[in-house]
């Protein structure tokens, strides 16, 4: 028996020198990576044959019943990460960094289809795992076992680092021990109870890794892993109740898909944080997606308030009024509009409704349009703001309120203009948000190194035209263009 520490002496290494032309190789291992095919391709393209059995259920398919419904086994993990290993473990990511990935794929499926069989393990029992090489001639004396093997990949063969504080492989060749496990391999290879076939299904993953894909897929594959984290954090109850019958509204039928997207996760993030800034750009129809969520809110009974600038008054009130004008008239809006102004005042009427008797506190959901020119939240000492006002009287006051904001410009020159909104959703406590977040870093921190890594870029921006211009100055070629560059970056 010979120990093989991966470190002097390296697994990969001395499989090389024991594969001989027309040997038979057998593995039992819980994963298969193209780069370990990578390492040894000269030795496996002499070989007669490889099976390797999965030990874990790998590439296993849904079962199928006698009704021809699938039903998917209660062992079975879609996209398990030893599936993924298949094309690189996170181990081998100095590998991937070589961007040969699609050419050892297809040259490894190109050997699997000639070469290759694989089975798998089905069922939840645990199983060893070891490699056996034998001789092409049955009985020749020459067979090798080595044992155990975690994996079939760059890592398991040393040549490169993982995260094991050790790695030691027994190498057997004593003719009646490789006997044993040979009889074992081959005698659950033809388990069919246990194993099932899954050659054609791994070739037709692996050619996924190397065919042509249309741009549009390339596209979606992008947005899922910008997005999948949300996605998983998605649950029912914080998505829009279908019951409630919001879909059926005429609002939402005239919304674009990309309107209904927003307003779906505007209401998921408004019942998850209280709170959702809709920062669209001019023309994208703000407005039409607000209403769908108000239609929301209000089908489930909820009190709205509308604060928005006075010239934008008319276009609120229109929705909420028995009008020709009003496009939505089926939907019977009902929420009320009162300006960025009647904040401040205390007596007085604002579109019919007496300031005095407002019952700020009592509004379950606030949409502030251009919520912009609530960025400010200074206080001083003779009065008190609109912002406080919002915050104290119709925030923190009376019933829980969820805040819509809606501008394109929520950022004017500073991080603090969006710190400042964003606290009107979570009433000024930063320890309720970050408890939210589950974040050890307190949101504050997060916008002041937010800010620092701004002011830092734009600083590096002004040293670098400072320095085009001398340069310039030095060849007599200044422009204007760097002229009112320099100006504008200093401002």
């Amino acid at each position: 028996m010979e120990l093989i520490d991966n470190i002097n002496s390296l697994f990969g290494d001395d499989l090389r020198r024991t594969i001989r032309p027309g040997a038979k190789l057998r593995i039992a291992a819980s994963c298969f990576s193209i780069y370990a095919f990578e390492a040894l391709r000269a030795e496996l393209e002499k070989i007669e044959s490889l099976q390797f059995i999965f030990t874990s259920p790998t590439f296993i398919a849904n079962e199928v019943t006698d009704s021809g419904k699938k039903v998917a086994r209660e062992y079975f993990i879609p996209k398990a990460e030893r599936e993924r290993n298949l094309y690189g473990t996170e181990f081998e990511i100095q590998l991937k960094n070589k961007l040969t990935q699609r050419a050892i794929a297809k040259e490894c499926a190109n050997w699997m289809r000639r070469k290759a069989q694989f089975r798998s393990n089905r069922t939840k029992a645990p199983m060893q795992q070891f490699a056996c090489v034998s001789e092409k001639q049955a009985g020749a004396g020459n067979d090798t076992v080595y044992m155990p093997l975690h994996g079939f990949t760059a890592v398991d063969l040393g040549y490169q680092k993982g995260d094991a504080v050790s790695n030691f492989i027994n190498k057997g060749d004593d003719s009646t021990f490789t006997q044993t496990f040979i009889n074992l391999f081959d005698q659950i290879w033809n388990d069919t109870e246990r194993i099932d076939e899954v050659t054609d299904r791994l070739c037709d993953h692996i050619a996924s890794i190397y065919q042509e894909n249309a741009p549009e897929r390339i596209y979606f594959q992008m947005l899922y892993n910008i997005f999948n984290e949300f996605l998983e954090d998605v649950s029912g109850d914080t998505l829009p109740n279908d019951m409630t019958g919001y879909l059926d509204t005429l609002v939402w039928k005239k919304l674009f898909n990309f309107q209904r997207d927003a307003a779906t996760g505007i209401i998921n993030k408004l019942e998850t944080f209280n709170g959702c800034i809709l920062a669209d750009s001019v023309g994208l129809g703000k407005t039409f997606t607000a209403l769908a969520v108000i239609k929301y809110y209000e089908l489930r009974n909820r009190s709205v308030l509308v604060l928005c600038p006075k010239k934008l008054s008319d276009n609120w009130l229109t929705f909420n009024r028995n009008v020709k004008t009003n496009l939505f008239a089926k939907d019977r809006f009902n929420y009320d509009v009162l300006c960025h102004t009647d904040l401040g005042r205390t007596r007085g009427e604002s579109f019919g409704t007496r300031l005095d008797q407002v019952n700020w506190g009592n509004y379950d959901l606030v949409v502030i349009d251009e919520s912009h020119n609530f960025r400010n939240a200074e206080a001083f000492a003779e009065k008190e703001t609109r912002y406080e006002k919002l915050m104290n009287a119709v925030i923190r006051a009376g019933v829980q309120t969820k805040v819509l904001m809606l501008s394109a410009t929520p950022v004017n020159n500073r991080f603090n203009d969006l710190k400042n909104q964003l606290a009107l959703a979570y009433e000024g406590d930063s320890e309720s948000i970050n408890r939210k977040l589950d974040t050890s870093r307190d949101i504050a921190k997060i916008f002041r190194r937010a800010q620092q890594s701004f002011n830092a870029w734009t600083n590096l921006q002004a040293t670098i035209t400072q320095h085009a211009i001398k340069k310039s100055l030095m060849n007599g070629t200044t422009n204007v263009y760097l002229q009112s560059k320099l100006v504008f970056d200093q401002c």
